[in-house]
């Protein structure tokens, strides 16, 4: 039999089987998938071959095939250095969150996020949420950040879940898609799933008034039907992106500004570094590119990786400030 998974607890799989029913399902022995390095080899949203187990009382079943992927979104793995952890596949559209302070998201977490959605083909809308919470100086900060996004082309929105603003633009992204929702713990996932469908009651917690982060409401990635007919996969916050198996002369190539004006430098080659004649910084020069947006991939470039997992909240913001002259 076919189905989808909608669940993942690491050792347990709840699969939505053709005909709606959900089924819990584990893998038999060690599952891998020819060249992929995962800590979990079978993610939200995979189409899976199970058998119903018919030697127990309970009805399960045990997985033993898994379909190609359209797409999946990774990260690296914060404990297995040389493993990827996949988030979720078969994805037609990520909304990653972001809070300008309550907790912050930096300019380095969000370009990460977006390179990697970029690698593997994802479209992805910036979810500028909590917008009744800002001040002045936050409201003006939100603005900048989103007006860097937007010229590059990226599609952005405003929303308040507790206000209920720019709820209905988002419904309406997300109608007859299977979307996912991603951003550090805190900026409100659970909240906004819930302020779409409150008769899920999914767990939300306050942030930190210590660290200004968020804690951990959402343990397991999970899709749900929404009866607008969408479907949603919430995920676990994510402190940080490690980037996963991108060589350097590949890593402009995510950045859609640098990408255009890659024919225009000299050497084909350019890493947008010390070459000469170099349109990328050319351009950066000119405020035609934003030095937050350079700043990352620099980082990225010179192989940065502690950095993603540590001081999130701390240096990488300050990096961020300084760019915008704060």
């Amino acid at each position: 039999m076919t189905g989808l998974v909608y669940k993942s607890t690491g050792s347990w799989y709840t699969v939505k089987s053709e005909q709606g029913d959900f089924i819990e399902c584990r893998i038999k022995g060690k599952f891998r998938i020819k060249g992929i390095k995962s800590t979990n080899p079978i993610a939200v949203g995979d189409v899976v071959d199970y058998e119903i187990d018919e030697t127990s009382d309970a009805i399960t079943g045990t997985i033993h095939n898994i379909h190609e992927r359209k797409n999946y979104i990774v990260r690296k793995s914060v404990n297995l250095s040389h493993q990827m952890h996949i988030i979720a596949s078969n994805i037609d559209r990520v909304f990653l969150l972001i809070t300008v302070n309550n907790p912050p998201t930096t300019f380095n977490f969000i370009d990460r996020f977006l390179i990697t959605a970029e690698a593997y083909g994802i479209e992805t809308v910036l979810v500028f949420n909590k917008i009744d919470t800002l001040d002045e100086p936050t409201l003006d900060e939100q603005l900048y950040m989103q007006y860097v996004y937007e010229q590059i082309g990226y599609k952005c929105l405003r929303v308040s879940s507790t206000e209920m603003k720019g709820i209905e633009a988002l419904k309406e992204l997300m109608l007859g898609k299977v979307s996912m929702f991603s951003g550090h713990s805190g900026v409100g996932k659970s909240t906004l799933v819930n302020a779409m469908e409150p008769s899920l009651h999914l767990k939300t917690k306050t942030i930190s008034d210590a660290s200004k982060q968020g804690q951990h409401t959402t343990t397991f990635a999970e899709m749900y039907d929404l009866s607008f007919g969408a479907s949603i996969i919430d995920t676990p916050g994510i402190k940080g992106f490690g980037m996963v198996d991108m060589e350097p002369y590949e890593i402009s190539g995510y950045f859609p500004e640098f990408f255009k004006l890659k024919d225009q430098c000299k050497f084909n080659n350019c890493l947008h570094k010390e070459e000469p004649k170099c349109a990328v910084k050319e351009a950066l020069e000119k405020d035609e590119i934003a030095w937050s947006r350079y700043n990352s991939y620099l980082k990225i470039l010179e192989g940065d990786e502690e950095h993603y997992r540590t001081d999130i909240y701390n240096e990488d913001r300050a990096e961020s400030d300084k760019t915008r002259g704060l």
